[in-house]
Parts: C-alpha cells; structure tokens; sequence
C-alpha cells in the first residue's frame, strides 16, 4: 500500500505540481477540444489558445503575489 501511495502522490505532483488551476485549465481545454472535434468541429486551434490564456494568467497571479507585501 505505501508503494502505491507513492505512487500516487509521484504522479499528482508530476500532473498537478504548484498550482492546481493550470492543471483544471489544460484539462477543461483538452475536454472542450474533444467535444468540438467529435462534434465535427475544427478545433486544432482551441487548446493552444486555451494554454496560452492559462500561461498568462498564472503568470498574472505569480506576479499580482510577488508583488504584494509581506505581513
């Protein structure tokens, strides 16, 4: 059982790793994708345009803390 709980927590950090909304963004995108183009839809261009959206703003967000002061 502890192998496979390290396992486990290997692979959320691999996926997850610093910030769980990245992670929730790709996978909502990747689904949105699947729909679109199952449903007859060209949708090569949605998930890079989704990625690059999550990109900037976590990035907004790593800013918007950095530069807050510390309490």
């Amino acid at each position: 059982m502890r192998y496979l709980r390290a396992f486990t927590r290997f692979w959320w950090d691999f996926i997850v790793g610093d910030d769980w909304r990245v992670a929730a963004g790709i996978a909502a995108g990747l689904g949105v994708t699947y729909l679109l183009a199952h449903g007859g839809s060209n949708a090569w261009w949605l998930l890079p345009l989704i990625v690059a959206l999550v990109l900037a703003a976590s990035l907004w967000s790593a800013a918007r803390t950095a530069r807050t002061p510390d309490s």
